[in-house]
């Protein structure tokens, strides 16, 4: 008996990832056609599929065409792919961490200090580039980055680093920085829209410069956690049977919290402050399949991919040719669902052993 329910829970999520992958295809495929110029799926697979050269497409398909797609289109949806998996994941990591299902990546004050980062080199004026990336993401990313090591340096207490001190740490670190990057933006005069449109969050300067960016820190801060994933289903018990199952547990807070703050600062100084997705695609997995990390972490990275890819194509085209803040349509589509979670939370249990 005990082993047809392990096959049964086995099979489904093969059958979810499977459906998750799916749902990743057919959202990138809409994306890439969508716009305020539409292109045919068969145009768009004849350009893909083309060597790329204006002179190869034949006069039936527009070399417009086939930049729009190369130069525009295809870097956003992967932009769009990474920043989405990445706050989905360390949104999953946050929540077994702090064993609390509302952290979400930004609970610690990384998105904070990466606002921070950007708003003032904004602000400042500074003009430089370094592989191809303006200052705003570079400040933005090294803001985030340096706001995580300040938030563990406070929480730590000799060797040791209790989650909830670290927790209250993060949480006091980014009021103060939210209330520095409100004080920058009173006084941002003319650069007023620029700044607000960027804590707003968006995808619009999407280049392949930023997915050169974005996908090596993401894949490296996946890697980094997934391969913790068992330690990280030990820490759901609690810290002290953690330790008794032969977990280091400081060892494995300290690895999980890099990872996942380089996840979230990458995808903050990419595409600005975008909320929910990191708190409800774990909510929605786990609803589904349970706590398990090693299945967690995967689905969560195909959701909030998938996910994010879907809430661009709305900003972009609800009222083309202008185009919205992607953090409005993820706030407005988010709640919703998170109120409808919540409610199924009072019936499941979130939070248990999978280890």
């Amino acid at each position: 008996m005990a082993k047809l329910i392990r096959l049964h829970a086995k099979s489904k999520k093969i059958g979810l990832m499977v459906l998750l992958v799916v749902l990743l295809v057919l959202s990138s495929t809409g994306a890439v056609v969508k716009g305020a110029v539409v292109i045919n799926w068969l145009e768009a697979a004849a350009i893909m599929a083309a060597p790329f050269s204006p002179g190869s497409f034949g006069p039936e398909i527009s070399p417009v065409y086939r930049d729009i797609l190369v130069q525009i289109r295809i870097p956003r949806v992967l932009l769009a792919a990474a920043v989405g998996s990445s706050l989905a994941v360390a949104g999953t990591v946050f929540q077994g961490l702090f064993r609390n299902p509302m952290a979400d990546p930004y609970v610690i004050g990384v998105s904070s200090g990466a606002a921070l980062g950007a708003v003032f080199a904004m602000l400042a004026g500074i003009r430089f580039a370094l592989a191809g990336l303006g200052a705003v993401p570079l400040f933005a990313f090294a803001g985030g980055l340096l706001t995580m090591l300040l938030v563990y340096t406070m929480a730590r207490v000799g060797r040791t680093v209790p989650v909830m001190t670290l927790l209250l740490s993060g949480i006091a670190v980014s009021a103060f920085l939210s209330a520095a990057v409100s004080l920058l933006t009173y006084y941002s005069g003319e650069k007023l829209h620029q700044v607000v449109f960027w804590l707003m969050g968006g995808l619009g300067g999407a280049t392949w410069s930023k997915v050169g960016l974005m996908v090596p820190y993401a894949l490296a801060g996946y890697l980094c956690v997934s391969f913790f994933a068992r330690e990280l289903n030990a820490l759901l018990l609690g810290e002290e049977t953690a330790r008794h199952l032969g977990v280091e547990t400081e060892k494995v807070k300290i690895i999980l919290l890099a990872g996942a703050s380089l996840l979230v600062a990458a995808a903050v100084s990419t595409s600005g402050i975008i909320g929910f997705v990191g708190l409800i695609v774990p909510h929605f997995i786990r609803l589904v399949t349970g706590p398990d990390h090693r299945f967690l972490l995967p689905a969560s990275a195909l959701l909030g991919a998938s996910l994010l890819i879907g809430a661009d194509t709305l900003a972009r085209t609800v009222v083309a040719p202008a185009e919205l803040p992607l953090g409005i349509i993820t706030a407005m589509l988010g709640a919703p669902l998170f109120i409808y979670l919540l409610k199924k939370r009072k019936k499941l249990r979130y939070f248990g052993g999978g280890a």
